[in-house]
């Protein structure tokens, strides 16, 4: 049994994750000297453990995958020289506040949606794309990677166990509702890979090509049922939609028109509808939009243009399909000098009306937002800052999202993000 007076490094060999533990004792009388917030503000870095070591059975997990090998403040990706380790963060929302821990060493980055985390539906096993590496040639540049890492929720604490491959600067990653099938979207490479997962085992089946390379294939949904999916071709402005038999992948004829550069695709929990937003032309504060895409229509088409405001990074549904919260980079990633460069970034929620979405909320959030999550049982909802190295923390009631004050620092960047159902 793991000593928990001290502050432990778990550590299997110098190149393979690290994860740090906060005493138990530390953490209580820590709590009882400052409050649970301000103790998961302070320690934000390590793990807030008023139990045992992480218990696994009733855990509502969300995992940030951090990065620290590229930059965004500076209006453009730009490459860190010599950056500490990528990361991840484990946030237990079984419990408020959420017990934390962070692994050291596992590479992931910013650079593609924020859906390069994926959680199987039975909460056993989390995969984590890999999507650049850096040129060994030029440090100042990256080269397409096509890695998905595998950890194992079971294990106690949860641990990378194995590795699989997908394509070029693999992105958008998601794990079919039988927790089977895989397929993850490769920006680069212009296809959709497919992986069957048996347990923490990953093994590529194939690449379905739907696209060009330049038209980078960004993210993948599954509708609830599992026979079909339905990846994002930013620069052709439509999403595809994929036939599933089995392990059997094809691309169908069918494509859906969308507003401007579709990026993230997320479908209702009940499969009645599939929504995207992207960006249109990247005009300075111009409004943009998110698809819906009726799906039990006949036949199936897009229905409605829902504003969002200026610049989603992402969109994100309620367990339950009664929210949907757009992370709005609303100019705070504009290049320092620019007349539109704002100190702060936008969330907006929106609610289920029928067959589409209507605002109902706008929020202040730290900018550059990246990825958010829901906690599984709908009750909490988390944020990623980029920048400022946090995830932001809020509250779902029956009128929208409240601002806890709880912000959970990380160590790196935030870049990607889910959360188990």
């Amino acid at each position: 049994m793991l000593p928990l007076m001290h502050t432990t490094l778990l550590r299997e060999s110098s190149d393979k994750p690290r994860m740090m533990l906060l005493s138990k004792f530390a953490a209580c009388s820590m709590v009882r000297a400052a409050g649970a917030a301000s103790l998961v503000r302070g320690l934000g870095l390590f793990i807030l453990l008023c139990g045992s070591v992480v218990s696994t059975q009733a855990a509502q997990w969300i995992i940030s995958a951090n990065e620290s090998k590229v930059d965004l403040v500076s209006g453009a990706p730009r490459v860190v020289l010599n950056p500490a380790p990528d990361t991840l963060t484990l946030m237990d929302f079984s419990m408020n506040p959420p017990r934390v821990l962070h692994i050291t060493n596992v590479s992931n980055s910013v650079l593609g949606p924020p859906s390069n985390v994926a959680i199987s539906s039975d909460g056993r096993v989390a995969l984590i794309a890999d999507s650049i590496r850096i040129n060994p040639l030029n440090p100042t540049n990256w080269l397409p990677h096509s890695r998905i890492h595998v950890m194992d929720l079971t294990r106690n604490p949860p641990v990378i166990v194995g590795e699989g491959t997908a394509g070029a600067q693999v992105s958008g990653v998601a794990i079919a509702p039988n927790g089977r099938l895989v397929l993850a979207a490769n920006r680069a490479g212009g296809t959709v890979s497919v992986l069957a997962l048996d347990g923490t085992h990953l093994k590529k089946i194939g690449d379905v090509e739907i696209a060009n390379g330049p038209d980078e294939v960004s993210d993948i949904a599954f509708a609830p049922d599992g026979r079909r999916a339905y990846a994002s071709v930013r620069e052709k402005n439509h999403l595809r939609e994929l036939l599933i038999d089995g392990q059997q992948v094809t691309a169908g004829a069918r494509k859906f028109s969308c507003y401007g550069r579709p990026y993230r695709v997320i479908t209702t929990p009940d499969g009645a509808l599939l929504l995207t937003a992207g960006t249109g032309a990247g005009n300075g504060p111009d409004m943009d939009a998110m698809t819906v895409i009726d799906l039990e229509a006949k036949p199936p088409r897009t229905t409605d243009l829902v504003p969002v405001g200026n610049t989603p990074e992402t969109i994100e549904i309620s367990p339950d399909g009664r929210w949907v919260v757009s992370l709005l980079m609303n100019g705070s990633n504009l290049p320092p000098g620019d007349p539109n460069l704002k100190d702060h970034a936008e969330m907006r929620v929106f609610q289920r009306s029928g067959r589409t979405f209507r605002h109902r909320q706008t929020l202040k959030i730290g900018r550059i937002p990246e990825g958010a999550a829901f906690s599984a049982d709908g009750k909490w909802l988390a944020v990623q800052c980029h920048p400022d190295r946090k995830v932001w923390v809020f509250r779902m009631t029956r009128s929208g999202a409240v601002d806890t004050g709880l912000k959970i620092d990380v160590p790196g960047m935030p870049s990607g993000m889910a959360g188990s159902r």
